[in-house]
């Protein structure tokens, strides 16, 4: 079936195959920039270096502040564009891989990918810039994605979106559990909203030798955490799943003393805003109730985080229509129950995160120590983004829909 993939939104389509062929030129340039980046990491909310590293590799274009230590960037004229998202931010993370270019700063490094997205959104917005005709495309150089405040949030709760006439959004994600040179452009929910709890459960100290005089906090959150268990397996529709995890015990200091608190803490995954209000609703209720049959009482706050990440549909099937025109292969369908703030600006305008299937080394992770992509994913994360792009836009080819 041949399907001419264009939409009416932005202001000229796509010609995709001279765009092609700019992108082909510039992925040195590209390459020896990732390296860059991946050598000078800076930590969430400290961007600022890593920004002006970007900024000086764009082609002229409007530049806007945003999110603090982030930058929208407009490459072409005016009208309706497209906007393409990378994040700026590393992880206080130790590296371990020991290639030439590791990182310089210690307790620092691009160990999610960043450094790639970044080097890939630079190379298309001037392979963009360098072909006559292409519709605008705003770079969105956001800060912030690894930690609270989220930066996505501030660009979508500002007015940048709208100056810049942005009608669609674009990402692109390092997923080394998919094969290199895979893509999965998924519709519909795609990432978990995620949040965090903390739970306080406070009793009565005293001498652990005579507990019968205590009300004991510790023995009352043990209780609370095996209770939390039963939340996802009992009470959430097995049709829509969940993850309730305790991560972190904090309790007492001293082997002979039971202290008068224990603290707990985790995290929330859902792929539905019911079940996200469900499960809020039963942690409470269990660690309250758990924490009273034990003399105790507990205190239960919960900081929302990221909605759920929802791809557009159409814009799904157009992006993977795309995908083997630029030599790349569709994946699979993937859901995960990880979470990235690109669903706050997702959830303002039709959106699209697609993973890129990259080879990151023996046992590669994200946010590992020693995960590094090789060079090649700066090409494949690269012309990912030029599908999605392409997709919002319309092309000027028809294209061949797998």
């Amino acid at each position: 079936m041949i399907e001419h993939v264009t939409t009416p939104a932005t202001a000229g389509a796509v010609p995709l195959a001279r765009v092609r062929a700019a992108l082909e030129r510039e992925l040195p340039r590209a390459v020896e920039l990732r390296r860059r980046l991946h050598a000078a990491p800076d930590l969430s909310g400290l961007e600022g270096p890593t920004r002006d590293l970007v900024l000086a590799e764009l082609p002229g274009g409007e530049v806007d502040a945003a999110g603090g230590t982030g930058a929208l960037v407009r490459i072409g004229g005016p009208g309706p564009a497209v906007g393409v998202r990378a994040e700026l931010d590393a992880l206080a993370v130790t590296e371990r891989t020991g290639v030439p270019w590791a990182s310089a700063r210690a307790g620092r490094m691009h160990a999610c990918g960043h450094d790639v997205h970044l080097a890939a959104l630079v190379a298309l917005c001037r392979a963009v810039h360098a072909t006559e005709g292409s519709a605008p495309l705003v770079a969105v150089l956001q800060p912030r994605e690894e930690t609270y405040p989220s930066g996505a949030r501030d660009i979508a709760e500002s007015t940048l979106l709208r100056d810049h006439r942005i009608t669609s959004i674009v990402g692109a994600h390092v997923q080394p559990t998919l094969a290199r040179g895979h893509v999965a452009a998924t519709p519909g929910a795609v990432n978990a909203a995620a949040d965090e709890f903390r739970v306080v459960v406070r009793g009565r100290g005293g001498h652990a030798a005579y507990p019968h005089l205590t009300d004991d906090p510790v023995v009352a959150l043990a209780h609370v955490v095996v209770a939390l268990q039963r939340v996802v397996s009992r009470d959430v529709d097995p049709t829509s799943s969940a993850v309730l995890g305790v991560s972190t015990l904090l309790a007492g200091n001293a082997p002979n003393v039971v202290p008068d608190e224990a603290c707990a803490g985790g995290t929330v995954r859902t792929m539905r805003e019911a079940t996200r209000d469900q499960v809020h609703r039963r942690l409470v209720e269990v660690a309250e109730l758990v924490a009273r049959a034990h003399g105790c009482t507990a205190q239960v706050e919960i900081t929302r985080g990221e909605p759920v990440l929802d791809n557009d549909p159409a814009l799904a099937v157009r992006a993977s229509a795309l995908l083997p025109e630029l030599g790349l292969s569709v994946s699979l369908p993937m859901i995960s129950y990880g979470a990235d703030d690109f669903s706050y600006l997702a959830a303002a305008l039709p959106g699209l995160m697609m993973f890129v299937g990259v080879d990151g080394g023996p046992g590669a992770r994200l946010h590992g120590s020693d995960f590094l992509p090789s060079d090649d994913a700066v090409r494949d994360v690269a012309f990912a983004m030029l599908a999605g792009y392409a997709a919002a836009a319309g092309t000027e080819e028809p294209v061949t829909r797998p």
